[in-house]
């Protein structure tokens, strides 16, 4: 089943206003019209606003770093899904391991932002990992499989086609190192085949997989071009145009 590569740049808590419009406008620019690869900027949530007009009228999409799950209220520094869609967001990224790991979420949080999310018309793209003592004990296959199970707890098929996972493993997230094209082939089939017993086979297959982890220039062709690899959740590359267009041009 054909499904199209999606390459999202996330910037995490990184750029000031200025470097943030310029960097947007090259991905414009390079991108061009009518691109073969759908492409997503995912900036620090102050400048949502400044790069949703660079954006605008071009084929890439904005995105969000996170989201909370509940509509409106008294709930001090946090935004709700119709919040990001007012200021043009498409997509937004759930379950960062860096959200696990130093703010404390848990599979059940993720799980109730995903299906804000949905309701709110965002796509999520829904992170899973493991962290190198998982992978060194072989727990990997354990790990993700209780991230996935629990993060699209309550997910109906009807509306898992349109969920994206981002599998993410913490030992290769700005280090440096990548899981070789093998190693992140095996568990972005195993993903698949969880996935349809989950849901079904028909909806597995639509299911688009990224793969994120020091992807570079030098990596993404090889990454990408594996079957179950549809694209990539980029990082520090993200933040320079030259390299971030490095990875889409591949794709």
């Amino acid at each position: 089943m054909s499904r199209q590569i999606l390459i999202a740049g996330n910037w995490k808590m990184n750029t000031r206003k200025a470097d943030a419009v310029a960097l947007a406008k090259g991905v414009v620019a390079g991108v061009g019209k009518n691109p073969s690869v759908e492409v997503a900027l995912c900036p620090p949530s102050v400048y949502l606003d400044a790069i949703a007009d660079v954006v605008a009228g071009s084929p890439v999409e904005l995105g969000a770093q996170n989201v909370y799950a509940a509509a409106d209220g008294a709930f001090t520094g946090e935004v709700n899904p119709s919040m990001l869609t007012d200021v043009g967001c498409r997509f937004v990224i759930l379950g960062h391991s860096e959200r696990r790991a130093i703010m404390g979420e848990t599979d059940k949080q993720v799980s109730e932002k995903l299906h804000a999310a949905l309701a709110g018309n965002l796509v999520p793209i829904v992170c899973v990992g493991e962290t190198l003592e998982d992978r060194e004990a072989g727990n990997t296959e354990k790990v993700v499989e209780t991230q996935l199970r629990g993060s699209l707890e309550g997910l109906d098929e009807a509306r898992a086609a349109g969920v994206v996972i981002a599998y993410e493993p913490v030992w290769a997230i700005g280090t440096g190192k990548t899981a070789s094209p093998e190693q992140a082939e095996e568990v972005h089939a195993f993903i698949r085949k969880l996935l349809a017993e989950l849901f079904s086979d028909d909806v597995a297959g639509q299911m688009r997989i990224q793969y994120g982890g020091s992807v570079k220039p030098n990596n993404a062709k090889e990454l990408l071009g594996q079957p179950n690899i549809d694209g990539a959740l980029v990082g520090g590359a993200s933040l320079k145009v030259e390299d971030f267009m490095g990875i889409i041009n591949p794709a």
